[in-house]
């Protein structure tokens, strides 16, 4: 059974508010700026000049023509965008798999989020479960941009006494 949500989910996304074949179009778009991919670059101490030097860009010694954004913040901002829809009642995430950045994002793009819902099992705890989600980052032109798998023990809903 697959459910399109177009708009932020809010409180309803416990575990068995997830269902494999989900797809969720999350609502919210985030457009990156220089100052996000420089201030994000530092405090990560990634000092590749394809995110740092725009004049070695300009002169094609870079393969692309202007600097290109941090993996590290793509996949941030993306995952990030899901949050409130797939992740409000989780207790942690368990792990990232299979990161694939697939088109470039530079300065002045807007990503935007999509997420699928692969897998659902329960866990050790009687009180969650854990959901494993397929995330797809795309840009305004509608390019997927990075793909990254994510797994999350999330909340069950609260018995009734």
């Amino acid at each position: 059974m697959e459910k399109i949500f177009s708009s932020v989910t809010g409180k309803s996304n416990y575990f068995e508010d997830f269902n494999v074949g989900d797809v969720i179009e999350h609502s919210r778009g985030r457009t990156v700026t220089e100052m996000d991919n420089v201030m994000f670059t530092l405090l990560t101490m990634n000092t590749a000049s394809i995110h740092f030097n725009e004049d070695m860009m300009k002169k094609g010694k870079g393969i692309f023509p202007e600097r290109v954004v941090y993996g590290g913040l793509v996949s941030s901002i993306v995952i990030g965008l899901t949050s409130e829809d797939i992740s409000e009642n989780a207790i942690c995430d368990l792990g990232y798999y299979n990161a694939r950045h697939s088109t470039p994002v530079f300065h002045g793009d807007t990503l935007y989020a999509r997420s699928e819902v692969l897998e659902k099992r329960d866990s050790d705890r009687e009180d969650a479960g854990i959901v494993k989600f397929k995330i797809t980052g795309i840009n305004q032109k509608g390019e997927t941009v990075v793909e990254i798998e994510r797994e999350v023990l999330i909340r069950k809903r609260p018995k009734q006494k």
